[in-house]
Parts: structure tokens; sequence; C-alpha cells
């Protein structure tokens, strides 16, 4: 077999294969002699049919098979003797494939980059670091207490932090508009739930009482049609009521499924969640910052067949979540769309890829097991869960994938100049304060 490279630009290649006429013919006739042994013909017995009349019946299409067959095979021996290693499915263009001729064919393909990642020594990395106070328990003790508030009517006129309920309808120059209207409707005072000036004005109104209250909606409103605009609303309120928060006591304890240890019980149950929420946020920021850097510091130029691959990926994963059927009228998802967030998805798959063979990163067994019950902490049952990684070699793969990843952001911090940066709990994950 003969091979010749030709590189085309970039990362592609043109192969030419030639495979000599002797190689397809014998494994045509060894497919003829096997197919004589079985065929049935008019005029024969089993098994007995000529060599040469199963030839005249078969002969054509037993040897586009093995055509088709060896150009497959010798395509891959190939790619092995001249030590490529192709991204994709290559193109083949056909060169010779008459009888008694040398088969002849070229195969167009992208091969995987070979480059050298950049050095992380000396680049700056910054780490968030946070921890869980007895402040930020307090805090979501009251959360919680909120979360199971109930509302007692009132005769008074209602106040900040009471919630009324009530009908409204809006005009605008005496005209109606979309979403203008709203029946039995409960705000909570004080919520900024809406636009300014609507709850403030309702601050001392009583129960069965109408208003008309002139408003005006914000310029940036999502609403484009009415935004900027005077606005009136007629407003009926319905109801007052005030907010009772529940006692912290042992029922309420076991309202949240702590059966023994009361509110002490339910504190700690609280501080775990919170202290894994705040453990894996850290994390997800920390193996951000790490891959944006390593992007950033390393170019590498990527495939196009696996870009192209990777954001049929995407669009179809954006089509399963929209639950859009495969080929429905008028749902552009064009992969194309998605190229950007492929080329960076290909592009960080191959720097890591890179950078854990050449530093012989391996999944460590004891942080595979660590994040498998970490993923499992939030179910009812646990060590089901647990089983349920085990028990499939692609699921435990999935995670070991993981570790790995989190083994080569340990491996840039150990490496790189890294600055901690102090946070509160409610910074990190982003909530009010």
């Amino acid at each position: 077999m003969q091979v010749s490279i030709e590189a085309t630009g970039g990362l592609e290649r043109r192969m030419t294969v030639e495979v000599p006429e002797e190689r397809i013919e014998k494994e045509v006739q060894n497919r003829l002699q096997q197919l004589a042994r079985t065929t049935k013909l008019k005029g024969f017995r089993p098994g007995k049919v000529p060599l040469k009349v199963v030839a005249q019946q078969y002969g054509g299409q037993v040897r586009q098979e093995v055509l088709e067959q060896v150009i497959q095979s010798s395509f891959y021996e190939a790619v092995q003797q001249e030590k490529l290693h192709p991204a994709g499915n290559p193109r083949i263009e056909p060169q010779s494939l008459e009888k008694g001729k040398n088969l002849a064919y070229t195969a167009v393909f992208e091969v995987f980059p070979e480059f050298e990642p950049a050095p992380i020594e000396g680049v700056s990395l910054e780490k968030t670091v946070g921890e869980v106070s007895d402040a930020d328990v307090d805090k979501m003790f009251e959360t919680l207490r909120k979360q199971r508030t109930r509302w007692n009517p009132v005769e008074r006129e209602a106040k900040e932090g009471d919630r009324v309920v009530v009908d409204f309808k809006g005009t605008i120059e005496g005209e109606e508009f979309k979403g203008n209207a709203g029946q039995e409707v409960p705000i909570t005072l004080g919520s900024k739930r809406m636009i300014d000036g609507f709850e403030e004005r309702l601050v001392g109104v009583k129960a069965g009482e109408a208003h008309t209250l002139d408003l005006t909606f914000p310029a940036d409103y999502a609403y484009k049609e009415v935004a900027g605009k005077p606005v009136q609303f007629m407003v009926t309120v319905k109801s007052v009521a005030e907010a009772e928060l529940p006692e912290l006591d042992e029922e309420f304890a076991k309202s949240f499924g702590i059966q023994e240890g009361g509110i002490d019980g339910l504190r700690e149950e609280v501080r775990k969640t919170m202290q894994r929420e705040l453990r894996q946020t850290l994390k997800a920021k920390v193996k951000q910052q790490v891959m944006d850097k390593l992007l950033e510091i390393n170019s590498i130029e990527v495939p196009k067949a696996l870009v192209d691959s990777e954001a049929k990926v995407l669009a179809d994963q954006m089509r399963q979540n929209m639950h859009v059927p495969q080929g429905k009228k008028g749902v552009d998802l064009d992969p194309a769309m998605f190229e950007e967030q492929a080329r960076r998805r290909v592009s960080l798959g191959l720097l890591l890829s890179e950078i854990i063979k050449r530093n012989e990163l391996k999944a460590d067994a004891d942080k595979v097991r660590e994040t498998i019950e970490e993923l499992a902490a939030g179910y009812e049952h646990p060590e089901e869960v647990v089983k349920w990684y085990y028990g499939d070699r692609r699921r435990l793969s999935e995670v070991e994938s993981l570790v790995l990843e989190d083994q080569v952001v340990d491996w840039a911090l150990s490496h790189a100049q890294v600055d901690e940066k102090q946070v509160s709990f409610d910074e990190v994950m982003n909530r009010g304060q």
C-alpha cells in the first residue's frame, strides 16, 4: 500500500492511498467462495453452484462491498502508518475503482493540533474564599421563617410589610393596554414587586376601599409600548393581612423534616447545607477562573470538524430543553448560532487533555468517591445514589472526568501566583445583604 500526504493549510491533510488490486481480488474471491457454499440457484443443488456462475450473478455487488470495506480499513492503516490523528470523519474522493487496476483514493481530513501548553508559572489567579458564620445561619433562619409566614387578616390600615390583596385596572390616556388588569393579586408592601409608587400609595389603605393611583412607568420598563408613559390605576382593596412568623421551636424544626434535636438539629442541618452550597460555589468560581485563564494564555487552532460537531450537540441540547420536536417548522436552531461556544468547549477540551497527558494525571479514587458522596448528599437516600454511580461504568467515567478537571485546577493553583480574596457568604452566593 502506497501513501502520500499533503498539508493543504492549517490542520487539513490530503492523503492519497493506493491499494494493490491483488488485495481487492483476493477478498472478492474469498467472499464469492463463501457465497457459493450457501447460494441457492434454480437448477443447482444448494452449495453446488459453480463459482463462475456465482461470480456472474453476484460479482459486481461483492466487489462494491469489498471496495467500501477496503477503503475504510486501509484509511485507518494509513493514518497509523503515517502517525496521524484524524479529527472527524474523512471526505473520500475516489481516484481509481476499475477492475484490474489498483484501488486509489484521496482522503481529506483534519488532524488534531500538536501544541505545548503555555507555562502557568507566574500567571496571576484570584482564589475566592469564605466561610459560613453564625450570622449567616441566623439570616438563613429568618429566610426560612418568612417562607413559613402566616397571613392574618386585620381591620386596620395597611402598613409596610403587610400583604394586601387587590383588583386593579390600568389605563393610559383612557385606553387599556396589554397586561393592564389583575384580579385577587397579593402584594407585600415594600417588596418592590410593582412599579415605583404603586406599593407606597397602598400604605394606609383599608379593606373595601377603592383608590386611583396616578403613576408613571419606568423609562426602561420591559414592555416597551408603555415604558415612560403616565398611567392611571383603579385599585380595589379586597383584604389586608399582617405577617405572623412562626416561632423557632420543635414544631418549626419538624416542618423541615427534623424529627429529633429540635432547633439545634435544624440549625446544624442548615449550616451543613450552607457549607455545602458555599463549597460548591467557591469551587465553581475558581474553576471558571482557571479555565478562562488557560484559554487566555493558550491560542490553539482547533479542527473545524470538531467545532461543527460540538455546535450540533449544543443545538440539539437547546432544542430538547425547549421541548421542540426535531424538524419543527418556525424554530431556527442553526448550529452556527452555537459556534463560538462550541469553539471554546473544543479548545478547552484539547487543552485539558494535553495538560492531563503531559502531567500524567489520573483520576484519584478517593476524590472520585468524595465527589460522588458530595453529589449524593442532597438526596433523601444518598447511599442509593452512590450505588447508582458505581453501578454503571459510563456514569462513573463522567465523574472521573470531573475529578480530572478538578485536578487540573489544583495543578494550576499549585503553579500559578494565587491571591486569596476573603468574601462573605452573601457575596459568594450573590445574595442581597
